[in-house]
């Protein structure tokens, strides 16, 4: 592995050598590097490094599933999210919380997509390759739903809104399960910012012991009836630079 991942340097000195990363660059006139991406398909989410072809892999032993691809798309508030697109063999209909269950056996959290799209076929380029540009964004009916019931009370129906704004979803029921729908450490602190917008306040960790939105919903009351356990800072980071925060100080509000 040393051998194959350490090249010799065809710009520097006779025997000099290059780490073989996967990136791919080039050098500017005056010496500095330009950044060009990769020339595989690892990708970065929230700190983990994550090889698309690993989650493809075991998407496509599935039951049901005759071809899988995922992506890493852009879930609009300056992140990505991992986005499986599927199609179906002749045999069975496919099942997103089956899906999601199976892939959990074996696969960590990180890597778990936060959408399944169904599709009849993969889109192809006119060379008959996969166009990944063309892959659809992803709707309502690709996260996991449970049966509909509309939000009661006040701190339901504010969640609800929240929820629906940063998953982009039209509709969330009380029923719902945040994470299954695509939440993922990062929303979670930003849901807990957007509370104390409304001079709610929430533990961080209470929405990872409370996903489901009636549940997350009594858990606010309660703290706003007997205060929190912990009394969170003011968030003082520009969004801009939240997506910098390192996961295992997310661990830590896990915890």
């Amino acid at each position: 592995m040393t051998a194959e991942k350490f090249i010799p340097n065809p710009y520097g000195p006779v025997g000099s050598r290059l780490y073989k990363t996967g990136d791919l660059a080039r050098y500017r006139p005056d010496g500095t590097i330009d950044y060009l991406g990769r020339n595989d398909f690892q990708v970065k989410i929230r700190g983990f490094r994550i090889e698309l072809g690993e989650i493809e892999n075991r998407l496509s032993a599935c039951a049901g599933v005759r071809e899988a691809v995922v992506i890493a798309r852009d879930d609009g508030h300056g992140d990505k999210r991992l986005v499986a697109y599927l199609t179906e063999d002749n045999s069975s209909e496919l099942s997103i919380a089956d899906l999601r269950a199976d892939l959990a056996e074996t696969l960590p959290d990180y890597m778990l997509p936060g959408a399944f799209v169904v599709l009849p076929a993969l889109p192809l380029t006119a060379n008959g390759k996969l166009d990944r540009g063309a892959l659809p964004k992803p709707d309502s009916d690709s996260v996991i739903s449970h049966r509909y019931e509309a939000p009661q009370g006040a701190i339901e129906t504010a969640l609800s809104c929240i929820w629906q704004e940063l998953l982009e979803l039209e509709r969330v029921g009380r029923n719902d399960h945040f994470f299954e729908l695509g939440g993922h450490s990062l929303m979670a602190l930003t849901l807990v910012e957007r509370l104390r917008q409304q001079d709610w306040a929430l533990e961080p960790r209470e929405v990872f012991a409370n996903p489901i939105l009636s549940a997350l919903a009594a858990a606010v009351a309660d703290s706003q009836l007997n205060g929190p356990a912990f009394e969170m800072p003011p968030n003082l980071i520009p969004d801009h630079f939240g997506q910098s925060l390192s996961n295992h100080v997310l661990e830590e509000f896990r915890l």
